[in-house]
């Protein structure tokens, strides 16, 4: 069984790092480290402490999900029974080695802190992530977790490659022009935040495994017309207090014609070869879809989710 003792090297310098932590790394003969591109390893390195790296993994392998077990089974070959493990940040916080370590029923893990660069986030950015704040990873996302009404932090944006990818994601939810921030080392004395707009993500910038992407959430209720929640919550509104009487008076049995109707226009657009046309009448079998499923919720037989459940 391999003992693995992971250290969290914070977010930034040396400066930021807990004495404990510093005292602890300063009694180890050599580290292991997933990285030495991190600040804190420049100022131990000159004090004498001795690192090997997995850096050369980057290299050898097509995407980070390999590099990570490659990591995992570097540490398990080691010599020694006992093994020491540095990583950037806190070991719990977007680090996919220490999440896979975890699970191997061939390690016995113990985790020794360190500073999440959230706090430094918050701090640099001055938002309070109780309003709301998704953590994304760069490097794995998926446009409809996003949640544009929250902060949202994107995390991982190593390079132009991920950062393009990372563009394009949001891309597809957000104006092109939407104004994002990057940031880099926060909190620590290289910090550095840049302020542009979305489509620039991936011009000509810095970017690190010290970077993070800023999305301030969406306040233009124009640019959430488009989302599946905004159609609920419509109908939603139409149906409730203070709504539109027609709506409100409707029921399964009522809107039948309607929804017959929608359907033979959806199939005469079918017909006709006429996209545009399939769009209109697609939608309005979605909005006759969305009234039944607000008349389930509303008389307390089911909810809309039930209805993609089977």
């Amino acid at each position: 069984m391999k003992k693995v003792t992971v250290i969290g090297l914070g977010a930034g310098d040396l400066d930021q790092m807990p004495l404990g932590l510093y005292r602890y790394i300063k009694t180890q003969d050599k580290l292991l480290v997933r990285t030495k591109n991190h600040p804190a390893i420049n100022d131990l390195e000159k004090e004498g402490v001795k690192f090997d790296s997995f850096d050369h993994l980057y290299e050898e392998h097509d995407d980070f999900a390999a590099v990570y077990e490659a990591i995992v089974e570097q540490i398990k070959k080691q010599p020694s029974e006992e093994v020491v493990y540095a990583v950037p940040g806190h070991p719990f916080v977007a680090e996919k080695t220490v999440q896979l370590l975890k699970e191997d029923d061939d390690v016995t893990l113990r985790v020794l802190g360190g500073q999440s660069f959230l706090d430094e986030m918050y701090t640099a950015l001055q938002i309070d992530p109780i309003e709301g704040c998704q953590i994304v990873d760069g490097t794995n996302m998926n446009r409809d977790e996003l949640q544009l009404t929250h902060h949202m932090i994107i995390v991982q944006v190593y390079d132009a490659f991920i950062a393009s990818e990372v563009k394009l994601t949001l891309m597809e939810r957000l104006p092109d022009d939407y104004e994002i921030k990057v940031v880099t080392a926060a909190g620590s004395k290289d910090e550095v935040i840049q302020t542009i707009p979305l489509y620039e993500l991936d011009h000509d910038l810095s970017l690190s495994n010290l970077t993070a992407v800023y999305v301030p959430p969406v306040r233009d209720e124009k640019l959430l017309y488009s989302e599946f929640t905004t159609l609920r919550q419509v109908i939603a509104q139409l149906r409730g207090p203070g709504g539109c009487p027609w709506d409100q008076k409707q029921t399964h049995s009522s809107l039948k014609r309607y929804l017959l109707e929608e359907a033979y226009e959806v199939l005469e657009a079918i017909d006709e070869e006429d996209d545009q046309h399939l769009v209109e009448e697609l939608g309005d079998v979605l909005l006759q879809v969305m009234l039944h499923a607000q008349i389930g919720e509303d008389e307390a037989i089911f909810q809309l989710m039930r209805l993609f459940v089977r």
